[in-house]
């Protein structure tokens, strides 16, 4: 079976963390090779690069935000997912280009032709399936509030930010349906990972 990008999208408090877990254990007991990463971050670069972008000490603007937001995805898809997909492994990465057009694009109000440049410039590819797992905005920050570790510069936005990163996914959704499976994330996880798991099986049965 060739390498496949499987992405996983969704707004805050969405468990997506636990979904990519459950999704990697699946591909793994059929004898396929995961590589997993998430976004931003990835590798050496990407990571120093995240350390900026969701440092709350810092202020960027919108355009700084989504350049460096490029710029540590153009060097994961080089790094990592490229060579992994090369040799036929599938990826597994939390985030990738989709976010960049909800939140720099929805949630910034940034130009999405600007970042659709730069997804083909950057990237040159979608992912083969994107799981939106998408919940309530209130609900979402309802799960992430008692987290111990503090806010990071994006989860300190206001609520009507979040709102506008949820819509945009569902455009997205709504134009994209063969490559989009949409979940409601705010059912009993128990729910939520059984859907994903059927979804993965129907679209390998697709592909093989």
């Amino acid at each position: 079976m060739k390498g496949r990008l499987v992405t996983l999208e969704g707004g805050e408090g969405a468990g997506k963390s636990s979904v990519i877990g459950a999704l990697r254990a699946a591909l793994e007991q059929r004898g396929i090779e995961v590589v997993q990463t998430r976004e931003p971050g990835g590798t050496d670069a990407g990571e120093a690069i995240r350390g900026v972008l969701l440092d709350p000490s810092r202020s960027l603007c919108a355009e700084t935000e989504l350049l460096l937001m490029f710029a540590a995805r153009a060097q994961l898809v080089r790094e990592l997912i490229a060579p992994a997909l090369a040799r036929g492994a599938w990826v597994l990465s939390d985030r990738f280009t989709d976010a960049s057009f909800a939140y720099q694009g929805g949630g910034r109000g940034l130009d999405p032709g600007r970042i659709a440049e730069l997804e083909r410039w950057a990237v040159g590819f979608k992912p083969d399936l994107t799981f939106l797992l998408d919940i309530d905005v209130r609900q979402g920050h309802a799960r992430i509030a008692g987290r111990d570790a503090g806010r990071d510069r994006i989860e300190c936005e206001r609520e009507d930010f979040f709102e506008r990163v949820r819509a945009t996914y569902m455009q997205r959704a709504a134009l994209e349906p063969q490559r989009f499976r949409m979940i409601d994330a705010s059912q009993p996880q128990e729910s939520v990972l059984r859907t994903v798991l059927e979804q993965l099986d129907r679209a390998i049965a697709a592909w093989t």
